[in-house]
């Protein structure tokens, strides 16, 4: 069984599915969840430990859609987001803080804080000195796939080719393969069919022989075909959570971690009776 360490626990994959919960620090985030104020994003996360949540995921930029049309955030103001609520969480917490970013100045900030996993939605390929800032500071990293235009002729195909280019990556800078985790991004670059076919195809991508994260948790795709807003998606999420353990996931990344703790305790009760 692999085993991977995220600050000072031990992750067996395998063994059982993990939680991560979502603190926004961001006002405009898609979910509607998102915080700007320092004492609320730290009850937010002492909140999702209670809740049972395996680790944190701290992100200062927006990811919905129309986001990544523009600029985006600016490095000084991500940092000034993010790095006073990870040092505050480091200070609170005891389970493991994940640092979402693709900004490899804020991730080496926030590792200094107190992160013990980097998050990023571009699996290495927007920023050069990623990679080497991840495997400079010893720490895990997410890899997510990221193809904002879409159009897929070979979906899970062409999924597995890029996360594969991000491994390399990883490999050259010295990140060895018991720190790297794979996510196919739900919700980035692709239609509502396309992540109902991703999370029913899970299985396949297990092949690429690393841990599996998947962030369902209240996309578009969801409200598309409940035909609900972002706050009415609780039922949809926790089905795709269901749905993703069964094909293979390792990790879930969600906003309500209550619930989906419980879905995820059932869902591996079921699949290893």
């Amino acid at each position: 069984m692999r085993v991977t360490r995220i600050g000072a626990h031990d992750f067996h994959w395998g063994s059982r599915t993990y939680v991560m919960g979502i603190v926004n620090v961001t006002p405009d985030s898609f979910s509607g969840d998102g915080v700007t104020d320092l004492e609320a994003a730290v009850a937010q996360a002492r909140q999702i430990e209670r809740d049972g949540a395996d680790l944190i995921d701290i992100g200062g930029e927006s990811t919905r859609p129309e986001t990544w049309a523009g600029p985006g955030l600016s490095l000084e103001e991500e940092i000034a987001r993010v790095i006073p609520v990870v040092t505050r969480v480091a200070a609170t917490v005891a389970i493991p803080i994940s640092i979402d970013t693709y900004k490899a100045e804020v991730a080496r900030r926030a590792i200094e804080a107190g992160a013990a996993l980097v998050n990023d939605v571009w699996g290495l390929h927007r920023d050069p000195q990623m990679a080497e800032t991840v495997a400079s500071a010893g720490v895990p990293v997410v890899l997510m796939h990221n193809k904002p235009g879409g159009g897929y002729r070979d979906l899970i195909g062409e999924i597995s080719d890029s996360l594969r280019e991000s491994v390399e990556l990883a490999r050259a800078a010295g990140v060895s393969d018991d720190r790297i985790i794979v996510d196919p991004g739900i919700g980035f670059g692709k239609t509502r069919e396309e992540n109902l076919e991703i999370i029913r195809r899970l299985p396949e991508l297990r092949r690429l022989g690393f841990p599996l994260l998947i962030g369902p948790s209240r996309k578009s795709f969801i409200g598309k075909t409940l035909d609900l807003p972002a706050g009415e998606r609780l039922e949809g999420t926790a089905a795709a959570v269901a749905l993703s353990i069964a094909g293979g996931a390792d990790i879930v990344r969600v906003h309500d971690v209550k619930p989906m703790v419980r879905v995820a305790k059932m869902a591996d009760a079921i699949r290893q009776a």
